[in-house]
């Protein structure tokens, strides 16, 4: 072991002192390291679960709901109109309307000036009389088929006993053939006050299908399922009053007409057979 001499002793002691404290700084820097980096250690899980950044949510698996239908086709007016009225509504309104179209043109042509009040032969029959050839003039209103001729045919006919009588064999004549105008147009008018008949019938059946769509649905009844009685219902009575407003117009119309021309035919044949007043009258005794 060396010696050390006094003078030295107290500067060995003052760096021994020295180196120790130095150590002694070392080791607790040392330690304080090691506990911050154990501590570190401890806090780094929870940081960075803090501070990382969130996974991506996970794709949504596809529902299992059934792809969406294709919108069903529009059906057109027609369509919906005939599914609507069914086969016997369907039926029935195009009797009705073909009846209807079959009598206008029926009495639109019988009720023809030509065809009641011909010109021409009121033109013959008064030359015809001016002439005095009666027989002609009785041969050309006998082989006219218009209500005049046959109203002067009968008169003429008449004429030999009287011309009374053969005023009375006229408006017999007249009435009849009146009559068959105006039973033609009847049949018009019957058809205006039966198809909205028909109409509302195809209504009450309608809504009596509705509501039973209601009462026996355990469930609120879709809007597609009260449709259908509805429409049918709407339908019937639109078809009706279609075929009743210009049949009963027509008939309106027409029937003016044929009032105004039979008019006419009573004027126009007691003009003509003005002129045979005095046939069959008693002379006055002396």
């Amino acid at each position: 072991m060396p010696s050390f001499n006094v003078r030295t002793r107290p500067a060995a002691a003052a760096l021994f002192l020295l180196a120790l404290g130095a150590g002694a700084l070392v080791t607790l820097s040392l330690a304080d390291a090691r506990r911050a980096a154990a501590q570190d250690d401890d806090v780094m899980p929870d940081e960075a679960a803090d501070t990382a950044p969130a996974a991506a949510p996970a794709p949504a698996t596809p529902s299992a709901a059934p792809p969406d239908a294709p919108p069903a086709a529009k059906k057109s007016y027609l369509t919906w109109l005939l599914d609507s009225l069914g086969i016997g509504y369907s039926i029935t309104f195009l009797v009705l309307s073909f009846t209807l179209m079959a009598l206008f043109v029926m009495n639109v042509i019988a009720a023809r000036r030509d065809n009641v009040l011909p010109a021409e032969l009121i033109e013959g029959f008064e030359a015809h009389l001016n002439s005095k050839q009666y027989q002609q003039a009785y041969e050309l209103a006998k082989n006219d088929e218009s209500f005049l001729g046959k109203v002067l045919s009968a008169g003429l006919a008449k004429l030999s006993v009287g011309y009374g009588p053969a005023l009375e064999a006229m408006q017999e004549v007249g009435e009849d053939e009146a009559m068959k105008l105006e039973h033609r147009l009847s049949y018009m008018a019957l058809i205006g006050t039966i198809s909205p008949m028909v109409g509302l019938l195809g209504t009450v059946q309608g809504m009596i299908a509705s509501f039973d769509v209601i009462a026996t649905s355990t469930t609120a009844p879709k809007p597609s399922d009260l449709a259908a009685g509805i429409a049918t219902a709407l339908f019937t009575t639109l078809m009706g009053l279609l075929i009743a407003i210009p049949a009963l117009g027509a008939y309106g119309i027409l029937r003016n007409r044929v009032e105004r021309l039979v008019l006419e035919v009573g004027i126009v044949s007691e003009s003509l057979m003005s002129r045979f007043q005095n046939v069959g009258a008693k002379k006055p005794e002396a």
